[in-house]
Parts: C-alpha cells; sequence; structure tokens
C-alpha cells in the first residue's frame, strides 16, 4: 500500500497541478493588483462622484487626475516572481531529480537506431537490412 501512494504522490500531474496552485495565487495576487492600482484609477477618474484614490503617481490628463500606486504592484510583481523561483528550485527541481533515481532501470528507452555491422551506418533498430549498403542484419530487440 505504501508504494502504491509512493506511486500516487510521486506521479507527474500530482505536483503539477499543486505547482499550478501556487502559482495561481501569486499571479490571481498581480492580477488583482492590476486591478486596483491601475484599471480602478482609470474607471473611477472618469465617473462623476467617484472615490479619490491615493497614490504613489498622480497623473493629470484632460482635467482628470488618476493616481497610480506604482510601489504596490511591483512589490506584487516581484512577490510572484519570487514566489515562482522558489516553487521552481525547491520543488520542482529537487522532484524531477528524485523521480529520475527512481525510475527503473527497465523502463529506459531503447535507441531508435542502430549502426550497420558492415557499413557503420546509423540505421533503424528494427531494420532488417541496411539501406545505404544492402546488408542484411538482425533487427534489435
Amino acid at each position: 500500500m505504501f508504494k502504491e501512494f509512493r506511486k500516487f504522490i510521486l506521479r507527474g500531474n500530482v505536483v503539477d497541478l499543486a505547482v499550478a496552485v501556487v502559482i495561481g495565487a501569486a499571479f490571481n495576487s498581480v492580477v488583482q493588483s492590476i486591478v486596483k492600482d491601475f484599471i480602478t484609477p482609470l474607471v473611477t477618474g472618469f465617473s462623476s462622484g467617484g472615490k479619490k484614490l491615493e497614490g504613489v503617481y498622480t497623473i493629470h490628463l484632460r482635467s482628470h487626475a488618476f493616481s497610480f500606486a506604482w510601489g504596490d504592484f511591483l512589490n506584487t510583481l516581484i512577490s510572484f516572481i519570487l514566489i515562482a523561483a522558489v516553487v521552481f528550485f525547491l520543488v520542482v527541481q529537487p522532484l524531477n531529480k528524485l523521480v529520475s533515481h527512481l525510475k527503473p532501470s527497465d523502463e529506459i528507452e531503447k535507441p531508435a537506431e542502430r549502426q550497420c555491422p558492415e557499413c557503420l551506418s546509423a540505421i533503424p533498430a528494427k531494420a532488417t537490412r541496411c539501406k545505404f549498403c544492402t546488408t542484411k542484419s538482425a533487427p534489435s530487440k
């Protein structure tokens, strides 16, 4: 039962899903920051009676003031990049190395080509005759 559980946990789609959830949460923060710090000030700037938003930079355009919170957005963007880097370097790469070490040797793929014994050309592994010198040879198993 433990072997089956280990196989389930180390399957690629379980880890991919966990990574996707973490990256999705970080990306959600970036999107929320874009909406809160850029889109909302533009929308409330054009509407009458919209609440005044305070930001780092204020731009005046056609008698409307738009406040952009650059610091908050950059903080969220840097946070996203750092979370993605931590997940990649501390979760994805070590797990890939672990899975490659646990892979049984019988699952290693056999080469698709082999050498012709006469002319040493590369021929398909299942071929019975060399396409260059036409020498007959037994196919690889």
